[in-house]
């Protein structure tokens, strides 16, 4: 599909409003603006048109835009002092997408840094001296994945992060994010997801988790932060990869879920909104796209065949990344006008990712739940806008790291329980011989 490769002009895409001005529709109509000078070029009846192969994603900019962060953030990222781990991830992963070999040097450094940030009741913090958080704790084990080696994995001290993992975990099924913090759906993933990588999910942990996170869709159709609060996509996506690493999902109202995640993608910009009413942000590309793997899944499961596609414009949304997100100096942003950070970059990416690849889960029974995690596979069917060296490393649809650094770390904490299923496990497609 997309919205550059139709006959629709663009100008038919944009809002249609009441023509009653409020500051959500003028915000909007601001937006859709800024995205049309963007989309010009390439639009569908522009006599000069640019061909859409022409569009590249500018990989050797973003990659020295990314390694300058990995040295230092200067004076502005002192905001950011309780959120090292995520800065770390964020990098990490957006190299790792972009298929950059991190150099033994950082890998060494990152080590022993991570080190630090553990802490020794559980868990990793924001920093040093800092209480260990779930949401930290998440970004540090993703990024000792991305790592991915037998030193990296050995950081993580198993008796303790599960010892913080029970002590944050609540008795209707939620979890707190740190000592004496605030509950919502966030914590459910981060901590579900670090379970499900490091072996350490058990009964205990995961106890009246599927009703809480289920009390939490509304009557929307997405997910809130909490049982009663307003469906928001990034909630949304943790709730829904928590289901899948609880094999929960069919407790959702699967009809309501699949319109409320559709109507999130933007007509014309073709990116995802966070929230109804609000305004397309490059970070949904993820949060938003990230829905639509985990969704064909269960519709897959409960029809018992593999006809589904992910339901929304793959296209438009690649459109929308490589048009309006990336910055020539390096890294990608929210939307045009705004400036490039290491969340939009980290997320921009996963979102462009996702929306290239096919990923199709294959059910297997009598697997430990951590196991289900490898039983996700890359078909041999790619959506690629613009060149074609535009292809990034296929992103895992729970973890949000690439596919080989999940399946690498379970391995690794699952080896007694593979022996006698590794033969089982299903395996990518092959590539056309073309």
């Amino acid at each position: 599909m997309g919205i550059l490769n139709g006959n629709i002009p663009l100008n038919n895409l944009r809002l249609k409003d009441d023509e009653l001005p409020t500051d959500t529709s003028i915000e909007q109509k601001r937006t859709e603006e800024s995205v049309l000078e963007k989309f010009v070029p390439y639009a569908p009846n522009n006599i000069r048109k640019l061909p859409l192969d022409s569009i590249l994603l500018d990989r050797e900019t973003h990659i020295a835009y990314l390694k300058r962060g990995l040295n230092g953030l200067g004076r502005w990222g002192s905001s950011l002092d309780a959120s090292k781990p995520w800065v770390a991830y964020w990098i990490l992963h957006s190299l790792d997408l972009l298929e950059c070999k991190i150099d033994a040097s950082i890998i060494s450094s990152s080590i022993e840094t991570f080190k630090c940030w553990q802490l020794p009741t559980g868990g990793f913090g924001g920093g040093g001296d800092q209480l260990a958080h779930l949401a930290t704790t998440y970004a540090a084990v993703n990024s000792l994945a991305i790592i991915g080696t037998k030193e990296a994995y050995e950081v993580i001290n198993r008796e303790s992060l599960y010892q913080f993992l029970t002590h944050m975990k609540q008795p209707d099924g939620s979890f707190t994010m740190h000592e004496g913090g605030e509950i919502d759906i966030r914590g459910s993933y981060c901590a579900l997801s670090v379970a499900a990588l490091t072996n350490l999910l058990t009964p205990e942990l995961t106890e009246n988790c599927v009703e809480f996170i289920r009390r939490a869709q509304t009557y929307e159709g997405g997910i809130g932060p909490y049982p009663g609060k307003e469906a928001h996509n990034g909630y949304t996506f943790c709730g829904l990869a928590a289901m899948e690493i609880l094999d929960g999902m069919s407790e959702l109202n699967m009809d309501s879920l699949m319109y409320w995640c559709s109507s999130r993608q933007m007509s014309l910009e073709g990116g995802f909104q966070g929230r109804t009413n609000k305004l397309v942000d490059g970070c949904y590309s993820f949060w938003g796209a990230g829905d639509f793997p985990i969704i064909r899944a269960e519709l897959n499961r409960q029809t018992l065949n593999n006809t589904y596609d992910y339901l929304f414009d793959r296209e438009a949304l690649q459109e929308y990344i490589l048009l309006c997100c990336q910055s020539k100096y390096g890294g990608l942003l929210d939307k045009p006008g705004k400036s490039p950070d290491y969340y939009h970059t980290c997320y921009c990416l996963s979102g462009l990712s996702t929306a290239q690849y096919s990923v199709q889960y294959h059910p297997l029974l009598n697997v430990a739940k951590g196991v289900r995690s490898l039983l996700w596979t890359i078909e041999n069917e790619y959506i690629i806008v613009g060149d074609v060296n535009n292809l990034l490393a296929p992103t895992h649809p729970v973890h949000n790291i690439t596919l080989r650094s999940a399946r690498n770390i379970i391995r690794h904490f699952y080896r007694d329980e593979l022996k006698d299923i590794e033969h089982l496990l299903p395996k990518d497609d092959e590539p056309d011989d073309e």
